[in-house]
C-alpha cells in the first residue's frame, strides 16, 4: 500500500500532489519555450482550484509566487512576475517580546502594582484617594475569588504600602465593599412547594382510590 506518509513532503499541500507532479515535470523541461508554456498551464489549474479568488488584483501574482515555491524556486521561466525569494513568499514571523516584569504580589498582577505607585505621582490629593479607592475595590475583588474570609480592608492597605514601598499615604476613611452572599430566588422556592403539594395532594388521592377499590372487593 502507498500512503502519503512515505510519499514525499508537499511544500505547499493545499495545492495537491497532482500540482506538485506538474511542477516536477516542468522541471525535467529543457526547451524554454515549452517550460514557459507549462508554467502558464499550472498557473491556470491552481488558478481553477481557487476560483472564489480570481477578482483579487494580486491572485495572479500570488499564484507564480506559489509555483516557483513549489519548484523549490529552480524553476527558470520567463513569467509575468519576477521571480521571488523564500523569505518573501513565506517570511517568518518576528519574534513576540514579553514583558518580564518583576510582580511583588502575582495574584494582584503587574497592572495594579502599576497603578498603585501611578497614584504615588498624582498631586491632588482627591484625585489620588479615588484613584487609590479604585485600586482597592479591585483588589478586594481579587481577594474575594480567592478567599473572602482573608479579604480585609487592613490588609489591602497594608498591601499597597508595600507595592508602593510606603510612598502611598492610605486614608484611613477608605474602605470597600464587602463580601456579600447571593440571595436566593424565594418565589422559586415558593413554586417549588406548590408543586409538591400537588404532588402530595395526587399522591394521597391515588392511595384512597386503591382503599376505596380494595374494600369494594368481594370475599369468596
Amino acid at each position: 500500500m502507498d500512503y502519503n506518509s512515505s510519499r514525499e513532503k508537499l511544500e505547499m499541500p493545499e495545492y495537491g500532489r497532482h500540482v506538485q507532479k506538474m511542477v516536477d515535470h516542468a522541471l525535467t523541461i529543457r526547451d524554454r519555450e515549452e517550460r514557459n508554456a507549462c508554467a502558464a498551464s499550472i498557473v491556470n489549474v491552481m488558478a481553477n482550484m481557487y476560483p472564489e479568488q480570481k477578482n483579487d488584483p494580486d491572485f495572479k501574482h500570488k499564484l507564480w509566487d506559489h509555483l516557483h515555491a513549489i519548484a523549490y524556486y529552480q524553476l527558470d521561466v520567463d513569467g509575468p512576475y519576477p521571480k521571488p525569494t523564500p523569505e518573501e513568499v513565506s517570511p517568518r514571523p518576528r519574534p513576540l517580546e514579553y514583558p518580564m516584569h518583576r510582580v511583588r504580589l502575582p495574584h494582584y498582577g503587574y497592572l495594579t502594582e502599576h497603578f498603585a505607585n501611578v497614584a504615588c505621582e498624582i498631586e491632588d490629593p482627591q484625585e489620588r484617594k479615588i484613584l487609590v479607592n479604585y485600586i482597592a475595590n479591585h483588589m478586594k475583588k481579587t481577594l474575594i475569588a480567592m478567599n473572602k474570609d482573608y479579604a480585609t480592608d487592613e490588609r489591602l492597605m497594608k498591601e499597597i504600602r508595600l507595592l508602593t514601598d510606603d510612598l502611598l499615604e492610605i486614608d484611613g476613611e477608605i474602605r470597600t465593599a464587602y463580601y456579600q452572599e447571593p440571595k436566593k430566588n424565594n418565589a422559586s422556592k415558593g413554586k417549588q412547594t406548590n408543586k409538591q403539594k400537588q404532588n402530595s395532594k395526587k399522591n394521597n388521592k391515588q392511595q384512597n382510590n386503591r382503599g376505596g377499590n380494595s374494600k369494594n372487593r368481594k370475599r369468596f
